[in-house]
């Protein structure tokens, strides 16, 4: 699998994961909220890379998509951290 197949799988598991943590969120406490939403602006930033991993008129090094996967990996940390909270 290539890097930047890899990526968006890492992408893909993110956005469900997000999603379902954002339907759970009614229910939350207002820590797993603020965390939440210090990871959406995060989830934004990852969102806009993703689209210049996924140009094909950009060139993108490898070392830009390894620091994209970095930081969806921090995400995937943060949000099984919201949901670990959320099933509590």
């Amino acid at each position: 699998m290539s890097i930047k197949e890899d990526f968006e799988s890492v992408l893909k598991k993110l956005q469900t994961e997000r999603d379902e943590i954002n339907l759970k969120l009614h229910l939350a406490s207002m820590e797993a909220r603020q965390e939440f939403e210090e990871a959406e602006k995060e989830w934004s930033r990852l969102k806009v890379k993703a689209a210049e991993i996924g140009d094909e008129s950009v060139e993108t090094s490898e070392e830009f998509i390894a620091n994209a996967k970095i930081v969806g990996e921090e995400l995937k940390d943060t949000y099984h951290r919201i949901a670990k909270r959320l099933t509590h």
